[in-house]
């Protein structure tokens, strides 16, 4: 399967800084412009392979809640998980990738269109108010990625980018 969107950012902070942000799952909302957080699911406390999450997004005065399941989990590397309805229909898949750099590291967010068009056309717009999804999701990475990296590099600090 290949991303719809990808877009990457060079962060000069730890690679551990930057993965611990991206696999917060419920802080994810102090990033994000549509998600604003959530819950680990069945006794989960954190990201794993089959671990579920419960994630609530908002749009204005819309908000709801998604079904989120993690189907790839290598530490310090790459998270993916996917996304239901409240109903059970698969609507996305988001990834994380992180690799070292010289500086720091350089993180990739993937966002792959996986809902068919009865999602794409009807259920999505209806519940999240959003017409365009690929132009908003393109708009929500780059601010996303943006978010990670003004906190990870002033969290991190400019002593420890390359440790």
């Amino acid at each position: 399967m290949q991303p719809s969107i990808s877009r990457s950012v060079r962060i000069a902070a730890d690679l551990r800084v930057v993965w611990a942000m991206v696999t917060d799952l419920p802080g994810m909302g102090s990033l994000s412009p549509e998600n604003v957080g959530g819950r680990w699911l069945d006794g989960a406390t954190g990201p794993a392979v089959g671990a579920r999450f419960r994630g609530v997004n908002r749009n204005g005065g819309r908000e709801w809640w998604t079904r989120v399941r993690v189907v790839e989990y290598e530490p310090d590397r790459l998270f993916t998980f996917d996304v239901r309805s409240p109903f059970g229909v698969r609507v996305s898949r988001w990834s994380y990738e992180i690799t070292r750099s010289s500086d720091g590291c350089v993180l990739t967010e993937h966002w792959f269109r996986v809902g068919g068009y009865f999602v794409r056309r009807f259920l999505g717009p209806i519940v999240t108010g959003r017409a365009d999804r690929p132009g908003f999701n393109e708009t929500s990475i780059e601010h996303t990625l943006a978010a990670v990296k003004t906190r990870a590099e002033a969290d991190d600090g400019a002593g420890t980018a390359a440790a």
